[in-house]
């Protein structure tokens, strides 16, 4: 459901955000490493984060990518940064104009899924889910 560049984003972000809770600033090599993305992509992706400030930089030889340690980011923030709100708005077949009024096909069955993944979004903490990866239950890359 997410465009590449999303999903790197958010794997990114929860990489930096389990790294900062170590006191770490990781860089663009370390971050692609770690979850398995392209080094340019990666880059990009980190810069468009930080340029809407849902991830933190700082430059110079101890500098790389960084949340605070009492981050209240969201995924949403994450999703809306990279793919915006269509995700959550748009027709599930790409249609132009899609409402209750004038449904596609789908309409009802993919507002459902829809509003799920926007209110999973919307409900769920970075900081929740990089404490997962700390402790093993869950992983980025294979």
């Amino acid at each position: 459901m997410f465009s590449k560049a999303c999903e790197y984003g958010i794997r990114s972000v929860l990489f930096i955000a389990e790294q900062s809770q170590l006191d770490k600033r990781p860089n663009v090599v370390q971050i692609a490493k770690a979850v398995d993305s392209p080094e340019p992509f990666t880059a990009k992706i980190c810069q468009q984060l930080a340029r809407a400030g849902v991830i933190l930089s700082k430059k110079g030889p101890n500098g790389g990518f960084y949340l605070e340690k009492d981050s209240k980011l969201k995924l949403i923030d994450i999703v809306t940064s990279i793919d915006g709100d269509t995700i959550f708005t748009g027709c599930g077949l790409g249609l132009p104009e899609c409402s209750a009024a004038h449904p596609c096909p789908v309409h009802d069955q993919f507002k459902a899924v829809r509003d799920g993944l926007k209110n999973m979004c919307e409900n769920t903490l970075v900081l929740d889910l990089s404490e997962r990866l700390r402790r093993g239950e869950t992983f980025l890359k294979l």
